[in-house]
């Protein structure tokens, strides 16, 4: 059993007054809580382990729920798309735990990513995945991630809901976008204060797919991507709203929207 890693020194937004709702803070004994729709990916059942004893065969409901992947659903979409699929462990895969690593979100070294796909929306290339926390007594999908390569060379950033509690986030500055409505749902915290950030705060393209969205997801850029997350497992209606936000994004880091 894992327990989050500790906020480094001075990682705490103190312009944020408030808690952030994270999956991992639940109590051990519980099963793993999860926002979203209830077409996720299902949770595995616990089977009592160390005991002695051999594992006790899982009931018919535990062999029903029990976590596989989602092939029928996201992963379904995915190959009716022509995307490609992986379990997280292939070679391209490797850049995946580097994203998983930076999240804005508590991961562990229990959590990794399963359930890759790969392909094209529109214009964009775009890697989605699942990230899941695995013990003994569980594989369970806590967030759904979705990601588009980025060419040009983009500063460490995040873009978060300003009800969200943030950690991880020292040394980053403050970019307001000028609109006080917006400021008051979306914070953008970057690296530096340059003109691809400025452009991204500014889009008037992606301030309205904000504005319009229920303030459920968080983005950050790493590894040479720039990412979305959410509390979630990935689903297609989730895949296609991470496509459209980044989409909007990448366009206005670049200046071509």
């Amino acid at each position: 059993m894992s327990s989050p890693r500790d906020d480094r020194p001075g990682d705490d937004d103190p312009r944020d007054d408030y808690p952030r709702d994270d999956p991992r803070d639940r109590d051990d004994r519980q099963e793993p809580i999860h926002l979203g729709d209830d077409d996720r990916a299902p949770q595995s059942a616990p089977v009592t382990v160390g005991s002695g004893r051999p594992p006790r065969e899982p009931g018919v409901v535990q062999q029903v729920f029990a976590y596989r992947g989602d092939t029928v659903g996201a992963q379904g979409w995915a190959l009716q798309h022509g995307w490609e699929i992986s379990d997280g462990t292939a070679p391209q895969d490797a850049v995946l735990a580097e994203l998983v690593a930076t999240a804005p979100v508590r991961a562990t070294k229990d959590h990794r990513p399963a359930g890759v796909m790969r392909g094209r929306s529109g214009n964009l290339e775009l890697v989605a995945f699942d990230v899941v926390f695995v013990d003994k007594r569980h594989t369970v999908p806590e967030y759904a991630v979705t990601a588009a390569p980025v060419l040009l060379p983009l500063p460490g950033l995040r873009l978060a809901p300003a009800r969200f509690w943030r950690h991880g986030t020292g040394g980053l500055l403050h970019v307001p976008s000028g609109d006080p409505q917006f400021d008051s749902r979306w914070v953008l915290l970057a690296a530096e204060d340059g003109e691809a950030v400025r452009r991204l705060v500014g889009d008037v393209t992606v301030r309205g797919l904000l504005m319009h969205s229920d303030d459920g997801d968080e983005f950050w850029a790493a590894a040479g991507h720039l990412a979305a997350i959410r509390p979630d497992g990935q689903r297609p209606e989730l895949i296609e709203h991470h496509a459209r936000l980044l989409g909007a994004m990448v366009a206005a880091l670049a200046g071509t929207a």
